[in-house]
């Protein structure tokens, strides 16, 4: 392997760690500011209890996505150097406006939030979880807006006495076709991630107690499982019209990556989806598949019958555009994550399918194997986004900066180019393997931290201070906690 092949494995494997934390934290914010809600609204003592177990999770959680992250920065300059020189007046820009915007709303305000329990007025407290939840959105947004433009290049033209790409339009960046469609998505994948996150949980807990004969304790888990329910569904909902939305601009923007997706080697109208590939499915693209019929065509262009092309047909086209070249993704990734991607999902809709059923009238479930399918679904939604980026990403190789296909194709740039010309083998293989130890210890420590603080469970609210039987208390004054 050399340089570029072990600075991709580097990027690969620090970026996909990253992403296990980034859609539990954009999934999480807005269900804890929910349950705080609840109890602002209520003072029913279980929603406050949820929202500072869960809260203490979505904290965790934001400390290990905060120090992965900033790994991602360092590569660009360390590894990806002329990468950098080409794109960096455009993909700086997205970045920044992420680190000096997003960043330091969510930052500040989760401060306020985690000490100001005891400091602000309850509105106020409840505020700040808001801005959070904001903020971690507005983050992802601006972070899919400068992958976007590795996928679709737009306002930007190339100067091609610099040899570089220079930006025309911040707006037309931000507002890419490819993010409008991608951030929807990831949105709403992630609150899948975080209602499987809060339902498994509270599920698991709920049974465990029940079981044990304790229903009353059991009852304080019952409005977070609730709500996990309903943030899964709605999430489940959002993901499917998401991708939907997604797939038709893909095919548009990206054909080679989505027939690849379907292992769709020759063109074809009325193209089935396929479920199950046999034969070649190395970049010759010699398969026979078991599919639906005239499905892709309909995820392509909304038409049953629309011509969709496939592999051999789209490396032709590309090479007479691009100069001789293979510009096929590694088939075998490209369809596999994608099938896994939309597998691992149908574990997750059917823990909330039996939440729903086990929890209707008012009921709390008790059934040893809802116990078990709250733990095994618990990972399926990270499984999930994990197998998604892995398909976005390689699907795009071998392009580092994809060509825009419905624009002007001059701004591209192939992975193979982007690579630092002066950092050497041994040097990318000691800070891959310093890197990935790294971050198995972080995985352990992070694991465990977890596992820590939800076995524990809910602790018991705490007396408020002075505060009598409560009457007369107002919501606006500061509520003082005892510890």
């Amino acid at each position: 392997m050399d340089s570029l092949d072990l600075a991709r494995w580097q990027f690969g494997i620090t970026t996909v760690y990253h992403f296990l934390f980034v859609p539990l934290t954009i999934g999480l914010a807005p269900i804890v500011a929910v349950l705080q809600t609840a109890w602002y609204r209520t003072q029913d003592e279980r929603w406050l209890r949820m929202t500072k177990f869960f809260g203490k999770l979505f904290l965790i959680n934001f400390a290990m996505g905060i120090v992965t992250g900033l790994v991602q920065e360092f590569q660009f300059g360390m590894n990806w150097s002329e990468y950098s020189r080409f794109v960096g007046d455009v993909f700086g820009a997205p970045l920044a406006m992420e680190a000096l915007l997003a960043f330091f709303l969510e930052s500040t305000f989760l401060g306020l939030w985690i000490f100001g329990w005891d400091r602000l007025s309850p509105r106020v407290h409840l505020a700040t979880i808001w801005i959070v939840a904001l903020g971690v959105n507005a983050s992802a947004y601006f972070i899919l807006a400068a992958n976007s433009f590795m996928q679709h290049p737009v306002g930007v033209r190339y100067n091609p006495e610099t040899r570089r790409a220079e930006l025309t339009s911040i707006v037309d960046v931000l507002t890419n076709s490819t993010n409008l469609t991608a951030f929807p998505h990831v949105l709403t994948a992630s609150l899948m991630t975080g209602g499987t996150f809060v339902l498994g949980i509270a599920g698991w807990w709920t049974v465990k107690l029940v079981r044990a004969g304790r229903s009353d304790e059991a009852d304080a888990y019952r409005p977070a499982l609730r709500v996990g329910v309903v943030v899964l569904v709605l999430g489940g909902v959002g993901v499917l019209a998401t991708g939907d939305a997604q797939a038709k601009t893909l095919f548009d923007q990206q054909p080679l990556k989505m027939a690849s997706a379907e292992a769709l080697c020759g063109t074809e109208d009325g193209a089935p989806f396929s479920l199950f590939a046999i034969g070649d499915l190395s970049n010759e693209c010699d398969v026979r598949s078991i599919g639906i019929p005239k499905v892709t065509s309909y995820l392509a262009q909304g038409d049953f019958n629309a011509t969709v092309h496939g592999v051999n047909d789209l490396q032709k086209e590309y090479s007479d555009l691009f100069g001789p070249g293979d510009y096929r993704p590694l088939l075998v990734v490209t369809y596999w994550n994608f099938r896994l991607m939309m597998g691992f999902a149908v574990l997750s809709a059917a823990l909330a399918l039996a939440a729903l059923w086990l929890t209707r009238k008012g009921r709390a479930p008790g059934s040893p194997w809802f116990s078990r399918l709250c733990l095994a679904a618990i990972p399926a939604p990270f499984l999930a986004n994990t197998a998604g980026w892995i398909f976005t990403e390689m699907g795009r190789q071998p392009w580092v900066v994809a060509p825009n296909l419905t624009g002007d194709t001059a701004v591209r740039m192939k992975t193979a180019s982007g690579v630092s010309p002066i950092v050497n083998t041994p040097t990318v293989i000691t800070s891959l393997v310093v890197f990935t130890l790294l971050y198995g210890i972080l995985a352990l420590v992070w694991f465990g931290l977890l596992r820590r603080y939800a076995g524990h469970g809910a602790p018991p609210v705490p007396t408020p201070v002075g505060s009598g039987d409560g009457e007369g208390d107002d919501k606006d004054e500061p509520l003082q906690f005892a510890y």
